[in-house]
Formats: structure tokens, sequence, C-alpha cells
């Protein structure tokens, strides 16, 4: 997948799983601060995301991920 690829597979799960509006999401997009998610719902976003990976996540690859930008620079490399 590519990153604009992901990027929007991200949006969408927001919008369905967290009640995120798609509108509201960029690249830039801090997870907790701008998109209210905490610890638990990053981890479950994840988990959502790995349908469209290969092989398993691990989450501490996601310890620094502050942004939607962020995660999908973590998941590129893992996607089919």
């Amino acid at each position: 997948m590519t990153k604009e690829e992901i990027f929007a597979k991200l949006q969408d799960v927001l919008e369905s799983e967290f009640e995120v509006e798609k509108s509201d999401v960029t690249l830039d997009s801090k997870l907790f601060e701008d998109l209210d998610l905490d610890s638990i719902d990053a981890v479950d976003l994840v988990v959502k995301m790995k349908p469209y990976m290969n092989g398993n996540i691990d989450p501490e690859m996601f310890k620094s991920a502050k942004t939607i930008g962020n995660v999908v620079d973590v998941l590129q490399p893992l996607s089919k």
C-alpha cells in the first residue's frame, strides 16, 4: 500500500470505529490532542489496521508515534 492508501484507510477506521470525521484527520493530526484518542484507542487503531498489513505489528514501534503521519510512516513498510 502507498502512504496515501494507508492514510485513507486510517481515515476510514477512525470514522467508523472512533467517530472521528474524516475531514478532521490530516497527516499532522495529533493522536491524543487533536483526535481525542487515548492510549487504548491508539492500540485499538493499530489492531484495526492489522488486516491490511503483512505479518505482526509490534506495538513498541508506535511508542514514538504522535501524529497520523507518524503512524503512516510506521505502517507503510509493513503494508501489503
